[in-house]
C-alpha cells in the first residue's frame, strides 16, 4: 500500500529529522511511504480569528495540491477521535480495505488544519488534548503508524 504523510511546515532540527528517518525506515518494510512538507504561513503573535482562518486556508491549498481523488485521507486534529494503538490498528486495516489508491495523513502547522481538510477526511484522529510541536506530532504519527501495522500483523512491538 502507498502512504503519504504531509506535514505543514519544515522540520529543521536534526534530532526530529533523525527520528522521522528511523520510523520511515521501519515503515518501509510494510508500505511505500512518502514524506512531504509544505510551507506554513508565518504567523505573528496576536492574530485575529480572520487571519488564522486565512493562514489555514493558504496552507490547505498547498496540501490539496498533493491530494488525489482516490486518496483515503486521515487528518490529525485535536478535535478528532482519540484512539488506542489497537483501535488505530483496526481503523487503519478498515481504511486499507476500502480500495483507496493510497492513504494520506495530514499534520497541520501551528494554526491547525483548515475545516475543508477536516471535512474531506475519512478519519479525523486526535492524539489527545495536549498540544504538540508539529515536528513531534509527525514523529508520534509515524511511530503509531508503525505500531498499528505491527499490531495488525501480530508482530511484537517493544520499542
Amino acid at each position: 500500500m502507498r502512504w503519504m504523510v504531509i506535514g505543514v511546515g519544515r522540520v529543521r532540527e536534526r534530532f526530529w529529522q533523525e527520528a522521522l528517518a528511523e520510523y520511515a525506515k521501519r515503515l518501509s518494510r510494510y508500505v511505500d511511504l512518502e514524506l512531504v512538507e509544505v510551507d506554513d504561513e508565518r504567523l505573528p503573535d496576536n492574530l485575529s480569528a480572520a487571519q488564522v482562518r486565512q493562514a489555514r486556508q493558504a496552507e490547505a491549498r498547498r496540501v490539496e495540491r498533493w491530494l488525489r481523488e482516490r486518496d483515503g485521507l486521515v487528518a490529525l486534529d485535536a478535535k478528532g477521535t482519540m484512539m488506542s494503538s489497537e483501535q488505530w490498528s483496526q481503523t487503519c486495516q478498515a481504511l486499507q480495505g476500502k480500495g483507496y489508491g493510497r492513504l494520506v495523513f495530514v499534520v497541520g502547522g501551528s494554526a491547525g488544519l483548515d475545516d475543508s481538510l477536516i471535512q474531506r477526511a475519512d478519519v479525523c484522529w486526535s492524539f489527545g488534548p495536549i498540544t504538540l510541536p508539529h515536528a513531534l506530532a509527525r514523529v508520534v504519527l509515524l511511530e503509531q503508524l508503525y505500531r498499528g501495522i505491527r499490531i495488525a500483523r501480530g508482530e511484537p512491538y517493544h520499542k
